[in-house]
């Protein structure tokens, strides 16, 4: 390797200041780190046969992305997307280069907040671009540098990391809204409705397809990492992307039947809250029944005629009373062994 590089101690990132910059680093081949270098260095850096870079961005601004389109020949299109983001999951191929955009999902106050991260993945750099609610990839270089006879297959190795903790955060996500699912069974199956139950259900299920959108595609993604781009994917790493596929696979399946999990806690929970409105009616309409009789038979007395049975026989009213009762008990009693009251 060039001895202007070997012999350098690493230079302070001359965009530091940009909050924008998170990483500027550069590799040799073995996977041993050289150092952080700014960017205007990334060019001299890449003269080096034998080193690679990995820039990491957060949200940056067009300027940056068009300094990095030089450095790099990046693709029009490609830079476009990554300025704007709100892309679907997806992998596109650009001449020797491979874009690909990737949904990150992080819980936040019991809801998931997603973003985005822009990957450029060339034969010797890695370009990252956060755009929204996403953890900082400052662990997974870490641990890649920790590493380095893994890194040394190159840039792809790298690209696996990421994807990886991207896919590893899915799953905290689908257990904890497992868990909470759990914990509002109780209120599913209680006896008085709560409105902030089905909200928080129908919550949870915008939620799981949301997430459900940006995994699906990732399999397709991971997919064609396994077998394609031979040019850009070291043959050693296509065995940690078929695991990060098999870890898709499994949040896709965990998602799908938290869904249905939700969907059908839903409906259980609409047909007993219309079960008990329907027991209600039954007892009212019931009681209703009940004094039915009573206001049928009073209702003859406040007729204006002279023939009362009551005037001339003094034991008439005390038996309209036991007759009345007696009807009243008849109907409680068909009512009840009808269950409607």
């Amino acid at each position: 390797m060039p001895s202007s590089l070997a012999n350098t101690p690493p230079p302070v990132v001359a965009d530091g200041d940009r909050p924008s910059i998170v990483n500027c680093v550069a590799y040799h081949r073995t996977g041993r780190r050289i150092g952080d270098i700014p960017l205007d260095r990334i060019g001299e850096t890449m003269k080096d046969p034998d080193a690679f870079v990995w820039v990491g961005l957060h949200e940056p601004d067009e300027d940056l992305l068009e300094r990095l389109q030089e450095e790099f020949d990046l693709h029009d299109l490609a830079i476009e997307d990554a300025h704007y983001a709100h892309q679907r999951t997806k992998i596109e191929t650009y001449g020797d280069s491979l874009f690909i955009v990737v949904q990150t999902a992080q819980p936040l106050q019991g809801r998931i907040a997603f973003g985005e991260t822009h990957i450029f993945l060339g034969a010797r750099y890695l370009i990252t671009v956060r755009h929204g609610a996403s953890l900082s990839y400052a662990p997974v270089r870490r641990s890649c540098e920790t590493a380095p006879e893994l890194l040394a297959l190159g840039p792809s190795y790298g690209l696996y990391s990421i994807l990886d903790f991207i896919v590893d955060n899915y799953m905290p996500i689908v257990r904890d809204f497992r868990e909470e699912l759990q914990e509002l069974e109780q209120d599913v199956f209680a006896e008085t409705y709560k409105r902030t139950t089905i909200k928080r259900l129908y919550d949870m299920q915008r939620d799981l397809m949301n997430l459900r959108l940006a995994v699906a595609p990732l399999q397709d993604v991971t997919n064609q990492l396994v077998r394609l781009h031979a040019n850009l994917i070291h043959e050693e790493t296509r065995v940690y992307f078929r695991d990060v596929y098999d870890h898709v696979f499994r949040v896709n399946e965990a998602t799908n039947a938290m869904r249905e999990m939700l969907g059908a806690a839903i409906n259980v929970n609409m047909s007993l809250v219309t079960l008990g409105q329907n027991e209600v009616m039954k007892k009212l309409a019931g009681w209703a029944a009940m004094l039915a009789t009573p206001t049928l038979i009073t209702s003859w007395y406040g007729m204006n005629f002279h023939h009362m049975p009551e005037l001339n026989k003094p034991w008439a009213y005390p038996s309209m009373i036991v007759v009345t009762l007696s009807l009243m008990g008849g109907v409680y009693w068909a009512l009840k062994r009808a269950r409607w009251l």
